[in-house]
């Protein structure tokens, strides 16, 4: 059995036809070796996923916004020392003053986590904004700004305003005109209550104790709305062209695409382990690996690239109880047994 068959064969062991399932594309220097689609995109449908089929992307949406924000900075809009009074003079300066952007895209401000602080009676769907107002009178962060990581989604809702503030467009029109359009992908998209996603897949949980899965996506949780750290709606095929657009240097500069993808602040620096701006990077090897993960609701989404060979495993799920860091570990191994494997998320934010 050659390597895409035990990879086929491993997901079609994880992923049943009539259950939510998954979307998957590896490419192999710079040539798609696999790409292929499990399960159904909703239960009750049946409608089968496919490669065009849209997914929530969670947390890979940072890499669009830490792009966005490269840019802006690429244009002397900003600069990434620029620090938040600059854009939030409403803000407690004790934040205000002491963090920058950098930080921000770093995961190293330790700025509070909204959560707690957002003022929820009354709010069905919080955006962006309702982050700020939840955290913009916060007298104090977790660590000085700089000295540790600690992954934060509060900080990438700022980013996106700042985009926001910097641009004179909503974060959503922004990434339309400047990102998405000129990496050739038509049906990408931020969620919000008024816009229309292309074949999206619904997201789901599952339930232990009725054994059964229940839909969990906007309307069941209110952060999942938040944008700039988790609202990008794409698909695998659009995926594709915004990993082409990063590795061909002609749609973003090689410049910005290589800061974005090298350890900008280090988590374990004998280790060689960190994050750029939008990605994790584990450099312990001789070709270095550029990962994330995504989870919000009921979808689940990894990215692991090597940009030094052109290589690329993505896969999109709309379903919470798969791990697929693990899952996309195994395919490495199966496809790239000499390689060193890359470091588990979970270790370098514990």
């Amino acid at each position: 059995m050659n390597n895409t068959k035990k990879v086929d064969s491993l997901l079609k062991s994880v992923y049943a036809d009539d259950l939510p399932g998954a979307s998957i594309a590896i490419v192999q220097h710079g040539k798609v070796i696999f790409k292929n689609s499990y399960g159904a995109r909703e239960i009750n449908s049946k409608e089968k996923i496919s490669s065009s089929t849209n997914f929530n992307i969670a947390s890979l949406t940072k890499q669009f916004t830490a792009m966005a924000i490269l840019q802006l900075a690429e244009k002397n809009k900003l600069s990434l020392t620029d620090k938040l009074s600059r854009f939030f003079p409403e803000m407690n300066p004790r934040l205000a003053d002491a963090i920058s952007i950098k930080q921000l895209l770093t995961h190293s401000s330790g700025i509070p986590d909204h959560y707690d602080y957002t003022n929820t009676k009354n709010l069905r769907h919080a955006h962006d904004r309702d982050v700020f107002h939840a955290i913009k009178n916060a007298d104090s962060t977790y660590f000085k700004p700089g000295s540790k990581f600690r992954y934060s989604n509060t900080a990438f809702c700022l980013l996106a305003l700042i985009i926001e503030k910097t641009s004179g467009l909503p974060y959503a029109e922004y990434l339309q005109k400047n990102i998405f359009f000129p990496a050739g992908m038509k049906h990408s998209t931020v969620w919000n209550e008024n816009t229309s996603i292309f074949q999206p897949a619904a997201g789901y949980e599952f339930d232990k104790t009725e054994n059964k899965f229940r839909k969990s996506q906007a309307e069941e949780n209110m952060f999942f709305s938040t944008e700039g750290d988790g609202g990008i709606y794409t698909s695998v095929d659009e995926y594709l062209k915004w990993f082409n657009a990063l590795q061909s240097g002609k749609v973003f500069s090689k410049k910005i695409t290589d800061e974005a993808r090298s350890i900008e602040f280090a988590i374990d620096e004998n280790k060689k382990l960190g994050y750029g701006y939008g990605w994790f990077i584990d450099s312990n090897d001789v070709s270095k690996k550029v990962y994330h993960s995504g989870s919000n609701g009921g979808f689940r989404s990894f990215s692991f690239t090597i940009p030094a060979q052109n290589t690329l495993i993505v896969i999109f799920s709309n379903r919470a109880d798969i791990d697929l860091e693990a899952l996309v570990l195994k395919i490495t191994h199966m496809l790239m047994p000499a390689d060193k494997p890359f470091t588990k998320i979970e270790k370098l934010t514990s």
